[in-house]
């Protein structure tokens, strides 16, 4: 694969873990990863205990509770979003919910949905770009996929990605909802905002030509109908899409055979 596109996926696994980062746990489950500072913070939790093996938090602790408590002290943002805690080990157990906000700076592994918005035409294939609008706290400016957001703890991938898709890009959900899944992408990257540890449910939707999308919400600035070999250049030679919206334009691409994986 060409070196402008191995950039992007060296970039966004840019974390060595466990690096500068301590092990988090809940209860007997690994969660997550913090810094020294943060760590000692948890420490003074109510039944918290540092050891070897990392910061222990007890079983059953109020994560969301606690990142209200770590956004009023300045160290997080506050979102308002419910996002599940899972366990990291072989049980992948359900330990509640923490706040969004609260993610990277505990090394929480979050999941979201990705789709390539396509349109087969006569004269080739074309792709939906959204660009973010200024006012994102994330990115903002930044090329978009049509639709792409994280998955609530109350929802799950598919039932995200008919929700964003009407709430981002104005598509009917019977629409939404033909949809394919695609395949799954991971990585560990340090960010300004902490350490973004994700997983993508990536999915295809074929568009009728005379389809339009409009933002809804206002998250998206708008939306450019591209030829697909202007994506492909744009994510070989710029930076001007989403980091993570790379890794998934790469997959798709190494999938139509336009790239040498």
């Amino acid at each position: 694969m060409e070196a402008g596109f191995l950039r992007h996926i060296a970039a966004c696994n840019n974390a060595a873990l466990p690096g500068r980062r301590i092990r988090l746990l809940l209860g007997a489950h690994p969660v997550g990863w913090v810094l020294a500072e943060l760590a000692a913070r948890l420490a003074v939790e109510p039944g918290a205990q540092a050891g070897a093996d990392g910061i222990r938090l007890p079983a059953g602790a109020d994560l969301n509770a606690l990142a209200r408590v770590l956004a009023d002290e300045g160290r997080t943002r506050w979102r308002g979003e419910a996002f599940a805690v899972r366990a990291e080990d072989d049980t992948n157990a359900d330990l509640g919910t923490v706040d969004r906000g609260a993610l990277p700076a505990l090394g929480l592994i979050a999941h979201g949905v990705h789709v390539n918005g396509l349109v087969r035409r006569a004269d080739g294939l074309f792709l939906w770009v959204a660009r973010r609008a200024a006012d994102k706290a994330l990115d903002p400016g930044k090329l978009d996929h049509l639709v792409a957001g994280g998955v609530p703890a109350e929802l799950d991938a598919r039932r995200t990605l008919i929700k964003e898709a009407a709430e981002e890009a104005a598509i009917p959900a019977e629409l939404a909802a033909t949809a394919r899944p695609v395949g799954e992408i991971v990585y560990a990257m340090e960010r300004a905002e902490g350490l973004r540890r994700d997983r993508l449910f990536c999915f295809d939707l074929d568009l009728p030509e005379d389809f339009v999308p409009w933002p809804a919400d206002g998250e998206v600035a708008g939306f450019e109908l591209w030829p697909i070999a202007r994506a492909v250049e744009a994510v070989r030679a710029t930076d001007a899409f989403k980091f993570n919206v790379n890794l998934v334009l790469i997959d798709l691409f190494r999938r139509l055979g336009l790239i040498d994986a």
